[in-house]
């Protein structure tokens, strides 16, 4: 049996604040939503595909120190995309968890930008090749463990 990724489920505490935002940074699409009555939520795609459901059920931020969900990865075609994204993200007012287009590691050529959005779920928006352009933030750890 074989398994690939479905599409990502997120609680959000303002489903229209969340559907804006994943709708700029990513450009997904709305496919469905409902943004009225006590049960509310938007079904955002690329291409035909649903990639993300976002569900107005929660208060607060998100919980970083529980077990359960690390970080959402996107993976982009290069590193021009990354950086097309960072422009995006600087103008929205991001927190990035480091300054700029980072490599997972020291002597990866892979990497891009890590962000959260804005409940605080923690993101990251990288590509295979090309991000070998600074220094790895965290020595001896791995960029996306956001340390």
């Amino acid at each position: 049996m074989a398994f690939a990724p479905g599409h990502i489920a997120l609680n959000v505490t303002d489903l229209a604040r969340s559907t804006a935002f994943y709708r700029t940074v990513f450009a997904f699409d709305v496919v469905a939503e409902r943004a009225d009555g006590d049960r509310r939520f938007a079904f955002l795609g690329q291409d035909g595909t649903l990639v993300l459901t976002l569900w107005e059920q929660s208060a607060g931020t998100f919980a970083t120190d529980r077990p359960g969900l690390h970080h959402l990865s996107f993976e982009v075609a290069d590193i021009d995309a990354v950086r097309r994204a960072e422009t995006v993200l600087r103008g929205l007012g991001v927190d990035f968890a480091y300054d700029g287009i980072v490599p997972h590691g020291e002597g990866a050529a892979s990497g891009g930008v890590f962000f959260t959005d804005p409940d605080g779920v923690r993101l990251e928006i990288y590509t295979p090749t090309g991000a070998d352009v600074a220094p790895a933030p965290t020595p001896a750890a791995p960029t996306c463990g956001f340390f």
